[in-house]
């Protein structure tokens, strides 16, 4: 019996397909390694969102062949799809398996011992009117064939490649995430995902919910929906399908304690989306919307299709409804043509603005985008200085949500402890997406009503109601 490890780079959509590969591959007989060294197989499953993305997978795939060279390594995610020979030529790959073929790799690995080295499998997407998209994929010339042909075409429609298992999430495995939506058909100038996961898709509503109760029947108390461009689920389905719509059936027939939503777009977050979140305890009051730049000259410049002032009525309607929910937002610092206007304009606005967390990213060149070939590339210098002022202002923005939190009781999710966290502490998760320390040793995958008497670096302290009368000093690292 084969061992396998899979090592995770970006998204919760790549995340969850991660844990669907995971789920086939222990169906199929193999079994986990705790880690990469000691695995028969390593599954490097990557993200190409960046330029850092791209050398963090190679960096891994360096790492884990110099530390054991008779493991054989697996590359599969957008990078693969996006350049596999480019991934291919790396000592120690094995295999290279593009998005389009993830269904494959439990046959793929099951046929390995043995096999020849430097085989992949990838087959360019359908996706009508690239523009500038990478051309068509080939077989390096060096490298075998497998025995099965190689496909071309989108294959997304699979539910395989779509629905994630039990094991996707934060947590160490507590919070699984489903994705129920792949692929986008926007065309940002700066984004490479479509052309890596093909148009947008979506899982029927009945095959997510039966995969929702299958998740809460398991014990599940939190679930995470996912998706490339979650907010438009249902659009492809025939009769179509809204978001809201799907959100409601999950609560009025599946039995999930806590439902929570990852990224959608702010043009999706409507008056009666954000309504419905704050008439329902059981979907968690979190909102993850990208902003990317609050200049509209460069949102214009992105193809985004928002102005500034729309995000911030989007904002200003969750924090009237729910004054204590999470609102996040991705920044992308460093675009073709930023000025320094441009970039104190998005400053000023996150500053007015209740964010509770940033995730800010320093724009790269992704191959086949329109801004690849865009004038007034900045120099590494500037985006640098840029990147570090919105992580500043986004610690702020965090540490003044955190110190707003004190005082109130939290409905929290005990989390798995990990071998660092301190012995008489259990770590947990608020349903405004806080980390919280609890001063006692509880299971994991329990709801806890804790109230918050202080603050530790990034995390809240705070006791459950019933141990309020215990010391919390000294309680937690």
């Amino acid at each position: 019996m084969s061992t396998f490890y899979i090592q995770q780079f970006g998204c919760r959509a790549t995340q969850a397909d991660g844990a669907a590969i995971e789920r086939q591959l222990r169906e199929q007989g193999c079994s986990t390694a705790p880690d990469s060294s000691t695995a028969d197989v390593v599954v490097l499953n990557t993200c190409t969102v960046t330029a850092a993305a791209d050398a963090k997978a190679r960096d891994a795939i360096r790492k884990i062949h110099a530390a054991n060279p008779a493991t054989r390594i697996l590359v599969t995610g957008c990078y693969a799809q996006r350049a596999p020979e480019e991934i291919a030529a790396l000592p120690g790959v094995s295999f290279v398996v593009g998005n389009s073929h993830k269904p494959q790799i439990p046959k793929i690995l099951h046929s390995i011992f043995p096999a020849s080295q430097n085989q992949f499998v990838v087959a360019e997407l359908a996706c009508p009117d690239n523009g500038g998209s990478p051309p068509a994929r080939s077989v390096h010339e060096n490298l075998s064939f497998l025995p099965a042909p190689i496909l071309t075409g989108d294959i997304f429609e699979l539910a395989d490649v779509l629905v994630a298992p039990v094991l996707g999430g934060e947590g160490n495995h507590t919070r699984p995430t489903l994705k129920i939506q792949d692929g986008c058909n926007s065309r940002c100038s700066f984004c490479v995902i479509p052309f890596v996961r093909g148009k947008s898709r979506s899982l029927p509503p009945q095959t997510v919910l039966s995969e929702i109760q299958r998740l809460a029947d398991s014990g599940f108390r939190e679930i995470v929906l996912s998706g490339i461009n979650l907010g438009t689920y249902g659009r492809d389905l025939a009769p179509r399908v809204e978001f809201l719509d799907l959100l409601r059936l999950i609560l009025d027939e599946t039995s999930v304690q806590r439902l929570r939503i990852s990224s959608i777009e702010p043009l999706d977050v409507t008056q009666d989306l954000i309504d419905f979140f704050a008439s329902n305890n059981r979907i968690a009051p979190h909102f993850h919307m990208p902003l990317q730049s609050a200049s509209d000259r460069i949102l214009a410049a992105m193809h985004r299709w928002y102005r500034a002032e729309h995000y911030a009525r989007r904002v200003e309607l969750i924090h009237d409804r729910l004054p204590n929910a999470a609102i996040g937002a991705d920044i992308i610092t460093g675009f073709p043509g930023e000025t320094n206007g441009d970039h104190a304009a998005t400053l000023d606005f996150i500053s007015a603005r209740p964010f509770t967390y940033l995730h800010v990213f320093s724009y790269s060149q992704r191959p086949g985008t329109k801004a690849a070939s865009f004038s007034g590339q900045l120099p590494g210098h500037v985006i640098k200085t840029h990147a570090r002022e919105l992580r500043s202002l986004a610690d702020s923005k965090s540490a003044a949500f955190r110190r707003a939190q004190i005082g109130r009781t939290l409905r929290v999710l005990t989390l798995r402890r990990n071998p660092a966290d301190d012995p008489g502490s259990t770590p947990a998760l608020s349903e405004n997406y806080l980390q919280v320390c609890l001063p006692v040793v509880l299971p994991p995958n329990q709801f806890v009503d804790a109230t918050v008497t202080r603050l530790n670096d990034n995390h809240l302290l705070a006791a459950p109601t019933e141990f309020l009368t215990l010391s919390v000093a000294g309680a937690c690292p």
